[in-house]
């Protein structure tokens, strides 16, 4: 029977994974913008996430208020001890959410070049300190016995973050490109192909390196793992997920392609929470200091009346987002009123 702290911890992780599944393509769109060759191309970039994009950021939002309604705690420790970075994260987004907007409006080469890079620049910076929080949540924060972060913003630019980071802008890059590969054609899309396959074998040597170094700066994540039953079935997931990828980008089976990748990004997230569960934020001061789904959750009756709450919500928005994928499906076509 799992009760309501397990229960907010895997919805919050579910949150977490269709983020990362949905707003990842968008951010590797962005950031393989920043290489096209030409006007043409930079548009099809825009227009192929034009329609979603912004709904795929809700569930970033929803992933936000669903941790401060359930771990409030833990909300607190990490934006104020992430604060810089979510900053940094957040002016990121908003330039590149205004670039979609303002990127037209002024018929002029230089224009245009302001708010390319703003589109491109505001994709990488997410993707990757998104990867560094994920890290350092990983390997620890020092956090004191009052749930107090008593590090620095350098200090969580540590080269185990750093390389998660770079692992998630891999994965990314990868998402977006098996993702324009479905929005176009001709050239562009076997350019993608290449995009995607590069990424790919990127990805696959970071895995192991990650993995490798985890042995060494985050023992406590392997801990009782090999006896979890959902720590294999995220594995196997993961791997299958890896190897059938480009068996199906090589067959032009691309929606394939793009669904392993897809569950590539749900195996990896499904691994970290398993490895991390019950805590939520690891003490590196003390493991007795950790914030987990126990210790930094809400009322019982806060998380019941809030999970009934998700529970509503939650096939709305999975519906809402199924129907615009529906309507918006095919080949980017431009027209005069495309970004």
């Amino acid at each position: 029977m799992i009760d309501l702290n397990t229960a907010w911890f895997i919805l919050i992780g579910v949150l977490i994974a269709g983020y990362a599944i949905l707003d990842g393509f968008d951010l590797g769109v962005g950031i393989l913008h920043l290489s096209a060759r030409d006007n043409h191309e930079r548009r099809l970039h825009m227009n192929a996430i034009g329609p979603v994009w912004d709904g795929n950021e809700v569930w970033l939002l929803t992933g936000g208020g669903a941790l401060f309604a359930a771990f409030p705690p833990v909300y607190a420790t990490v934006f104020s001890g992430f604060y810089i970075a979510l900053m940094l994260v957040l002016a990121a987004l908003i330039f590149r959410a205004v670039s979609f907007e303002f990127r037209g409006k002024v018929d002029s080469d230089g224009w245009r070049r302001f708010w390319d890079w703003s589109f491109g620049l505001g994709s990488l910076l997410p993707a990757i300190l998104f990867g560094v929080a994920v890290g350092n949540i990983l390997r620890g924060v020092p956090i004191d016995f009052q749930g107090l972060y008593r590090g620095t913003f350098l200090a969580l630019l540590n080269p185990y973050a750093l390389l998660i980071g770079l692992l998630s802008l891999v994965m990314f890059v990868m998402h977006g490109a098996l993702y324009m590969t479905m929005k176009t054609d001709g050239e562009l899309r076997e350019r993608m192909k290449d995009r995607a396959s590069v990424a790919w074998v990127n990805l696959i040597v970071l895995y192991i390196i990650v993995t490798f170094y985890t042995f060494f700066v985050a023992r406590h994540l392997l801990e009782g793992n090999f006896s979890q039953p959902l720590f294999w079935i995220f594995l196997v997931l993961t791997l299958a997920a890896m190897v059938y990828l480009p068996m199906a980008l090589n067959t032009e089976k691309y929606f394939r392609a793009f669904m392993a990748s897809s569950c590539t990004i749900a195996g990896l997230i499904g691994l970290a929470g398993v490895s991390l569960f019950p805590n939520l934020l690891v003490s590196s001061i003390n493991p007795a200091f950790s914030l987990s789904a126990y210790n930094a959750s809400s009322s019982p009756l806060t998380l019941k009346t809030m999970l009934i709450m998700a529970l509503i919500g939650m096939p709305v928005v999975i519906g809402y987002t199924a129907f615009i994928y529906r309507v918006f499906r095919g080949k980017t076509v431009l027209t005069e009123d495309s970004y």
